[in-house]
């Protein structure tokens, strides 16, 4: 039976990542890998991200990826210059060393593009994927795709969500908090990898399945 693994904020913790990959889910071709964005900026080694995650795909791992605020951030400072500013300010700056290069529009072409490509949100029979969350206030939360990439406090809608989990990242809690959430409603599994701060520091991945968590501390 495949199973399903949906992994939080990576924000350029590369070598976190693959070991949670690969040590402690220990992934399979027959399994689906979602993730909830922010793969980039404020880490090390965002380009070492987004090369091992299409590494995978052309292994032939099954790999879903949401886009996140700071994708988002880096898409619109290349049509704008005030926005590159925005995004230099929250991480960008980490992202472009990365790749040695002093411009977002330097960047690796095919790495654009798979940036370009990432959805804002995934639906199943028992999920909904975003990056921050939804907008329950309106009709139709599906709609607000500014929401999906920034919001930070909503109370979820459970008539709306039904049988369905909401599951996203984008706001960082203590690793016992995300440890501490019920596997229903809408859970967060943003445990602030990129932040050394005491409680965080962690990257989590959500066992859809099974209804588990699975952590790696950092080690980038």
């Amino acid at each position: 039976m495949a199973e399903t693994y949906i992994i939080g904020d990576v924000h350029g913790c590369c070598k976190t990542l693959r070991h949670l990959i690969s040590e402690k889910i220990n992934l399979k071709k027959s399994d689906r890998l979602y993730l909830v964005g922010d793969l980039i900026d404020r880490g090390p080694d965002s380009k070492g991200v987004i090369d091992y995650i299409i590494e995978l795909e052309n292994e032939g791992y099954q790999i879903f990826t949401v886009r996140g605020n700071h994708e988002q951030m880096l898409l619109d400072s290349l049509e704008d210059d005030y926005e590159k500013e925005v995004w230099l300010e929250n991480g960008g700056m980490e992202t472009l060393s990365s790749y040695g290069v002093q411009m977002g529009s330097e960047i690796d072409p095919s790495h654009l593009r798979f940036i370009l490509n990432t959805e804002y949100y995934y639906t199943g029979k028992n999920f909904i994927i975003t990056h921050a969350g939804l907008n329950f206030k309106i009709e139709e939360p599906m709609t607000d795709l500014t929401a999906m990439l920034w919001i930070r406090k909503f109370n979820p809608d459970i008539k709306y969500l039904g049988k369905r989990i909401l599951v996203h990242g984008h706001t960082p809690i203590p690793l016992k908090d995300v440890l501490s959430q019920e596997i229903k409603g809408a859970v967060n599994i943003d445990a602030g990898c990129v932040f050394p701060h005491k409680g965080f520091g962690h990257l989590v991945a959500l066992h859809l399945n099974k209804g588990v968590f699975i952590v790696a501390e950092n080690i980038d």
